[in-house]
């Protein structure tokens, strides 16, 4: 019964410390969550205003989207549309060809990841350069985000440090972490002088104003505007907000919820180019369009990407990002591949305990556990629905539909607790691969009701 995500997992927890550190870690950032949360007497009146902004955005997005571009225009901007991945890489790849761009400089971008775009711009020669900390050090050991919002949080400064000796040349076995920043910092320094074109994504675009907000505590997406003559923002059409005073709810939002901030450290507003530069902005589709038309799962366009969904999960918190097979892992993760590809991604579906933590944080009110049980459900339909859980679940019908087989099981079933431990511990046991199972009780609770019950 073993599945991608099962097997990934198992080499995750191989590695005994790394998963309790991943795991305390996560749990840490929850932690900072909940403190900022109790700060507020208003936080749940604003989930629910951000839920309700987000669901008529969502509704509205032909109208507020249009709104965008004529504001967007009118301030000197010059706006894209992309219906998916390949149009909008060319139209990036298009932009940096007419202005003979070689070197890009850009700000982390999960819409980029989405569009695998750095590796279609590699093919043409054109040399991108991750700016975000935790982003780079992934880019140098390539290797891919495990986190959006914390992509590296499964590396350790030591890991780190090797690699800045090999790729950067700096001081052997040095892994303070002030030291390797400072390298960085020092490394990226020259990139952001001679970038030929920056690009960023957007946490939100203002429909009233035309303008994009982009959140970061680094300022490296500030830095790479600044110097290059070309700026290219882009964003999927969902991160549309209606005005300035709704933008206002999803910023108190945003950063207490993904790392436990009053605010990010930059909140950067993008609205008109400076003089001899372009700003060009691109509007993604890829997909979003197809998730309006089910009712069910509508309210992942809600998401604003803030990541708490992943430090709360127990299943992510000790399974690692790279167990999952789509690009963005944990429980929004589960949700959006499941919407990309149903069958390519299904095996997702199972690295979930429903304990629905995940939908009682995020501050969009997304119902990410409620959905992913939908889609456990629909396994059967679209003919992933794994063989053996499927007998085993007519088995169990077969016994709960026939009240007598099912007392008589109860009555017996005690009789576990004394065979062999071999017996019990098999191949067919999946349970008891990683955990002990539990002792049957002496007294069924039937038993124990019919005996005590109030006549």
């Amino acid at each position: 019964m073993s599945t991608l995500h099962s097997k990934a997992a198992a080499r995750f927890i191989k590695n005994r410390a790394q998963e309790l550190w991943h795991d305390e870690t996560l749990w840490m950032v929850r932690a900072k969550r909940d403190k900022m949360s109790r700060s507020l007497p208003e936080w749940e009146n604003l989930r629910n205003l951000a839920s309700a902004i987000k669901m008529y955005s969502n509704s509205h997005l032909d109208t507020l989207l249009q709104e965008f571009e004529m504001n967007a225009k009118a301030n000197g901007a010059i706006v894209h549309w992309a219906k998916d991945a390949e149009e909008h890489n060319q139209i990036v790849y298009g932009i940096l060809k007419e202005h003979n761009a070689k070197n890009l400089i850009k700000s982390k971008s999960m819409l980029t990841e989405e569009c695998e775009m750095a590796s279609f711009l590699k093919s043409k020669d054109i040399d991108v350069v991750e700016s975000d900390l935790g982003e780079r050090i992934l880019q140098l050991m390539n290797l891919k985000p495990s986190h959006i919002v914390l992509p590296a949080i499964h590396v350790k400064r030591q890991q780190v440090g090797k690699m800045m000796e090999k790729e950067l040349g700096i001081e052997k076995d040095n892994f303070d972490p002030t030291y390797l920043t400072h390298s960085m910092r020092k490394h990226l320094r020259e990139k952001f002088l001679h970038a030929d074109a920056s690009m960023t994504g957007a946490n939100f675009a203002v429909a009233s104003t035309g303008e994009i907000v982009v959140c970061t505590n680094e300022g490296n997406a500030d830095m790479g505007t600044s110097f290059a003559k070309v700026h290219i923002a882009t964003f999927g059409m969902e991160k549309i907000v209606p005005n300035v005073e709704s933008l206002g709810i999803f910023t108190r939002l945003l950063a207490r919820s993904g790392t436990g901030q009053p605010i990010t450290s930059y909140t950067s507003h993008y609205k008109t180019p400076a003089e001899g530069c372009e700003f060009h902005i691109i509007i993604v589709d890829n997909g979003r369009s197809n998730i309006l038309s089910q009712p069910e799962h509508i309210k992942t366009l809600n998401c604003i990407r803030c990541g708490e969904c992943m430090n709360t999960c127990p299943v992510y918190r000790r399974s690692g990002g790279y167990s999952y097979t789509y690009f963005i892992p944990g429980p929004i993760g589960i949700n959006l591949g499941m919407l990309k590809n149903s069958k390519a991604y299904s095996d997702n579906v199972s690295a979930c305990s429903l304990c629905l933590s995940c939908s009682y944080v995020c501050p969009v009110k997304v119902d990410l556990g409620e959905q992913i049980y939908v889609w456990r459900q629909k396994l059967d339909e679209i003919g992933v629905a794994n063989k053996q859980k499927k007998a085993m679940s007519l088995g169990l019908k077969l016994l709960m539909d026939r009240p007598k087989l099912f007392n008589s099981a109860l009555k017996f079933a005690p009789i576990v607790n004394h065979l062999p431990r071999f017996i019990v511990y098999n191949a067919a046991n999946a349970w008891g691969k990683g955990r002990e199972m539990p002792e049957f009780a002496k007294e069924s609770f039937n038993e124990m009701w019919k005996k005590n019950k109030v006549k």
